[in-house]
């Protein structure tokens, strides 16, 4: 398989650009899963760029603002060919135990106002609430995002961790474009209501850790033990004790069919998330993370397989056997609100 085989493109909502039908989770080039070397993490966009990955995803949360600070050069280089999406909600402070979320207007105007600065841009391209915050009424805090999109200083909007119910409500105060939620062989929960209110309504699935944070690429036999210092997922709940062992033992079915096609366990589990856009009707954009060009290539090429009906039945038992929840707290999830 050539190296320089573009991806196929993709709607992103409805009347939106076309999007190569995998993006690229930017997040861990700058927290989160150990030491960045930051020369192959630059080497990795411009190898995405060049497959045919146009969605590059990053938030203001993300080391306090340093990834998208980190990639502004790339944006400027190539702001033509990127569709920028970042995020806001989260709120930090000095006290590493903080994780607050914000959706009140003022509160918007200032993040929006701080991404556009670091990231070097006049607009961005998809603005999404990273959470929800349900003390703030929906309608409240998407009429202050609408605004952005009016003021020229955002095109589209989007949605993070909500319910279908919260989806559709959003979408009547103004056209949602995209939801991103975690989906993947290990995390289904966004089947029950939010995925068929997307298909509803035309907006595009964003599926984020849809390698399950990297273990459903077989790495973690025993996780903890195999994580670098410094990486959250030594306490998360599913890479930890019993419960990795568990679900290490969930992937042989991937393995068998990743044997099949030549092809890798990471690279299965991504062709299941990416054919999720058949089974369900509605149109699917994964946003895989990773720092490396060679991994980087390995996910693009899950783009290029197609699972039998066969093999789609054997993985689906999967999900129901996972030991532990996907974070430590699920409280600011949609899971916490079905």
């Amino acid at each position: 398989m050539s190296e320089t085989r573009k991806i196929a493109t993709a709607e992103l909502g409805t009347g939106g650009p076309r999007v190569g039908v995998q993006g690229l989770g930017c997040m861990g080039i700058s927290e989160f899963y150990g030491d960045t070397d930051e020369a192959a993490a630059r080497d990795t966009l411009e190898a995405a760029l060049e497959a045919g990955v146009t969605l590059f995803d990053t938030a203001d949360v993300y080391g306090r603002g340093a990834n998208e600070t980190f990639l502004a050069p790339f944006l400027a280089a190539h702001r033509d060919e990127v569709t920028l999406a970042t995020k806001f909600a989260i709120e930090r402070t000095d006290d590493e135990r903080y994780r607050g979320v914000r959706n009140d207007p003022a509160y918007i105007r200032d993040a929006v106002e701080g991404s556009l600065r670091r990231l070097g841009t006049e607009v961005i391209d998809l603005y999404y609430m990273h959470r929800r915050d349900p003390l703030v009424p929906l309608a409240e805090s998407v009429g202050a995002m609408a605004e952005l999109v009016r003021e020229g200083k955002v095109r589209q909007l989007g949605l993070s961790e909500v319910t279908g119910d919260e989806l559709r409500e959003a979408h009547a105060v103004h056209p949602i474009a995209a939801l991103q939620s975690e989906w993947s062989l290990f995390s289904r929960d966004v089947e029950r209501s939010a995925v068929p209110a997307a298909a509803d309504l035309g907006v595009t699935l964003v599926p984020y850790s849809p390698l399950g944070r990297g273990f459903l690429t077989g790495a973690f036999a025993d996780a903890v033990k195999d994580l670098e210092q410094g990486d959250f997922r030594a306490h998360q709940p599913r890479f930890t004790g019993e419960n990795a062992k568990t679900n290490a033992a969930l992937l042989e079915p991937v393995y068998k069919i990743a044997t099949a096609h030549g092809a890798t366990a990471a690279q299965i589990a991504l062709a299941w998330v990416q054919q999720q856009a058949q089974v369900h009707g509605l149109t699917v954009v994964p946003i895989p993370g990773t720092r490396k060009r060679s991994r980087l290539l390995e996910n693009v090429g899950a783009t290029r397989l197609t699972l039998t009906e066969q093999e789609l039945r054997s993985l689906e038992p999967i999900a129901g056997r996972v030991a532990g929840d996907r974070y430590p707290d699920m409280s600011s999830t949609a899971a916490a609100r079905e």
